[in-house]
């Protein structure tokens, strides 16, 4: 892959849908002048849901407070420069419950949500900490089953553990076990991927079936009779965005679907960019059990979250050729092809449903699923 120059590489991505580059630049800056204001007088679990709530919070009170060029990118990770090259640098906190749950546990996602958050900006995921809070009581073999699911993730991840912390908070203060992390990755490629540079024309892909995760936390806290032979889907991506690299040039941005889901982050792209985006819904890769489970339930699987999928915008001429590199490994078997960027309804996400009619996708308000991750 040969690295354009800053300019070059402007011109091809807005060449397709014929704007100039001063255009593609005044869109984008016109919807991100729509600062919204934080009107509650008290933090709810909304604001930690990943929807308008979450992005509320953020950009009324952190990223005004502490504005700076890497903030104001509002991706996964900041990208770092040094020399001789490029750093990616993120951070994560663990808060899900139950702590253990078909196909994991909160040591695996947290090795997992981590790393994922590095590999969608291009990079290699090298260095992680962890800093544990642990409740007085909490039990020791749990612990340990948590920090063996947490080493293992690391090793299959092939990254390193090298630094961490203990706290332990009274009994009844901190709900067993929280994780916090951080992460560095290694830019081994001259690419630049990130919401922004979505432009119409470009395809909509998602690296597998969605919703499995959110469902399977809400299932694996008893709370409702229902059943359902389903595991999360947490996994790292890092292998897969490597594919994905090594085959196209035209890849415009890689956003891991956590909180909110698939739909909270392509309103973010919307937004981001100054597109719309039309999705199909007979093109949705959703597992029957889930689709079932949300149907009993009221919620809509394009709400629901993911720990193991990434939601893809590349160059339509090269669609084909991502969907086959996702498809050669495991973890990308059943990627598809979901829906384009359009130039029509700037910032807004729309479904063609099975019955032809159309519907707006809207980002979450609320948190019908609280904490998944």
């Amino acid at each position: 892959m040969t690295q354009q120059p800053e300019g070059a590489e402007t011109d091809a991505k807005t060449e397709a849908s014929g704007e100039t580059e001063a255009e593609a630049l005044a869109r984008v800056a016109r919807h991100r002048e729509r600062r919204p204001r934080v009107r509650d007088e008290h933090v709810t679990l909304a604001h930690g849901a990943g929807g308008s709530a979450t992005a509320d919070l953020v950009e009324d009170l952190f990223l005004r407070s502490l504005a700076n060029p890497a903030l104001e990118a509002r991706e996964d990770q900041a990208l770092i420069d040094v020399d001789p090259g490029r750093l990616a640098f993120t951070t994560d906190s663990f808060v899900v419950s139950p702590l253990e749950f078909p196909g994991g546990s909160i040591g695996d996602l947290a090795i997992n949500g981590t790393v994922n958050d590095l590999a969608v900006s291009g990079a290699r995921p090298a260095y992680l900490s962890a800093g544990f809070i642990l409740e007085e009581g909490f039990a020791i073999a749990r612990l340990r089953r948590i920090v063996d699911d947490l080493a293992a993730a690391a090793a299959a991840a092939g990254v390193q553990v090298v630094t961490g912390d203990t706290k332990v908070v009274g009994r009844g203060k901190g709900d067993g076990c929280y994780i916090n992390t951080a992460g560095i990755g290694v830019l081994e490629r001259p690419v630049e991927l990130g919401a922004r540079f979505a432009r119409p024309g470009d395809a909509v892909l998602v690296s597998g079936p969605i919703g499995d995760h959110g469902i399977t936390i809400l299932l694996a806290r008893g709370d409702l009779e229902l059943e359902a032979d389903l595991e999360s889907d947490t996994a790292p991506l890092h292998r897969l965005v490597d594919g994905l690299l090594e085959a196209c040039s035209g890849v415009r941005c890689l956003r891991d679907a956590t909180r909110g889901g698939v739909a909270t982050v392509l309103n973010e792209v919307a937004e981001a960019a100054g597109v719309g985006i039309a999705l199909e819904e007979t093109a949705l890769p959703i597992r029957a059990e889930v689709n079932g489970a949300c149907e009993v339930l009221g919620l809509d699987p394009l709400y629901v979250a993911c720990e193991g999928r990434m939601v893809i915008v590349v160059d339509a001429a090269e669609a084909d050729t991502a969907l086959a590199a996702l498809r050669a490994l495991p973890e990308g078997e059943q990627a598809a092809r979901i829906g384009s960027v359009v130039a029509e309804s700037p910032g807004m996400v729309s479904l063609r449903t099975q019955l032809g009619g159309t519907r707006v996708v809207d980002t979450m308000a609320g948190d019908p699923l609280p904490r998944i991750c």
